[in-house]
């Protein structure tokens, strides 16, 4: 009996290896893992800002994308343990469910004052915004034989660079049929492309950024939104990589943001400027309170915590109020930025907050990566998938509580492996 009892573990053992070997993910993560595509995760034991702490290693961190280190200070966390004795940790539910936290709304408030737009729905993530926007934008949907909605036959066009959450938000889509592509911050690709759709569909909807993530470029937003209207076709500005960095009129690409304006749609990520994570869209009144069963990611699952979201709201006020916060941030992003330039780097052609030092062979980006952490200094590695194969970058996020020595030392560690590596 015992044996047989062996016998039959050692089968079962057997047949469930074989069953998960049928996905190939032991193969995968090995070579990946063995070819330099995966890198071991190193554990935070501290507050993610301009150095970052791995066990016992404090590293100089321009990977970090809350800019600002806003979390950091005095006042932002004074008010976040305020609001978190006010409305506690948790919604509790879905809006729906549970009703809106008082600090959902004030923050949602805040943002249709500061985008010039009807309604604003927030997200526990800037993903989850793009995901539900598709399917709201998209959907069929019966309350009652009175009450339906059936927008199946949304097209959707978006700029062939963006970024993978919309992507990912058609990718059920039949492309080709629903889902069309542009060239790459191309107003007359656009044209072109919505041209050849007249007469097939009334409904579409072009999807671009304001600024994208890798490569820095603004995307020309009023005349892609001539050629949007020009089409009757609706538009949705993803503006996570600019929230209340750009906009006003003495900083840079001021007429872009003064275009986007006209969006239909503002889609904002609170993860840069702002420095704490959740997403929010922001539009035409019917359409954003739709969204709220619609977009199925404000319906079917949590929101952002309500003492986040009242901090969120703070630094709206704060950055809103105190422009000279972001003003200098922009003085010395430019400044690195310049010198980088001056070092004979290779960088991406529009000069935004974003430098990407462009290197080339995916290897070489690997091993220059592995050297920086050497060093000390903790750097973004974008290869493929992230951009197209032996297209890698290094890509320097500037802190504003980076202090000139932590900068200085980054050049002098940039300019010995540009020399090294001859990129």
């Amino acid at each position: 009996m015992p044996n047989r009892q062996k016998s039959a573990e050692s089968v079962a053992t057997h047949t469930r290896e074989e069953v998960r070997a049928r996905w190939g993910f032991q193969p995968f993560v090995d070579a990946a893992v063995e070819e330099g595509f995966f890198f071991d995760l190193l554990t935070t034991q501290s507050p993610v800002g301009p150095t970052i702490q791995y066990g016992e290693q404090t590293m100089v961190n321009f990977a970090s994308i809350n800019i600002l280190n806003t979390h950091q200070e005095a006042d932002v966390m004074a008010h976040f343990h305020q609001a978190a004795d006010q409305y506690g940790l948790v919604t509790g539910g879905s809006r729906v469910t549970q009703g809106v936290s008082q600090a959902h709304m004030g923050m949602e408030q805040e943002l249709c004052r500061i985008t010039g737009k009807e309604r604003s729905l927030s997200f526990a993530s800037g993903l989850l915004a793009n995901i539900g926007f598709v399917n709201a934008m998209s959907s069929q949907f019966n309350f009652s034989p009175t009450c339906n909605i059936d927008n199946r036959d949304t097209i959707f066009v978006l700029d062939r660079d963006s970024h993978w959450s919309l992507w990912k938000a058609v990718s059920h889509l039949k492309f080709g049929k629903q889902v069309f592509v542009f060239r790459h911050n191309d107003p007359k690709d656009l044209d072109k492309v919505l041209h050849r759709l007249e007469g097939k569909a009334s409904k579409i909807v072009v999807i671009f950024e304001s600024v994208y993530s890798a490569d820095g470029s603004i995307a020309p937003m009023g005349k892609l939104l001539d050629v949007c209207e020009a089409h009757e076709a609706l538009s949705y500005v993803d503006d996570a990589n600019g929230f209340m960095i750009y906009g006003p009129e003495h900083r840079p690409f001021a007429k872009e943001y003064a275009e986007m304006k006209r969006a239909t749609f503002i889609m904002v990520s609170f993860s840069k400027a702002i420095g704490m994570e959740g997403g929010a869209i922001s539009g035409p009144d019917k359409f954003i309170h739709g969204f709220e069963v619609l977009s199925g990611t404000s319906l079917f699952t949590a929101a952002i915590q309500p003492p986040t979201a009242s901090t969120i709201h703070y630094v709206m006020r704060k950055l809103d109020q105190n422009p000279a916060i972001m003003d200098e941030y922009l003085r010395r992003a430019l400044d690195l930025r310049n010198a980088l330039a001056e070092m004979g780097c290779q960088l991406n052609e529009t000069p935004s907050y974003i430098t990407s030092v462009f290197i080339g062979k995916d290897e070489k980006a690997a091993r220059i990566w592995q050297e920086f952490c050497e060093m000390g200094f903790s750097v973004p590695m974008f290869r493929y998938p992230a951009v197209k194969p032996d297209q890698a970058l290094i890509r320097i996020m500037l802190n504003s509580h980076h202090t000139e020595e932590q900068i200085q030392g980054l050049l002098k560690a940039m300019r010995m492996l540009k020399e090294k590596y001859e990129f």
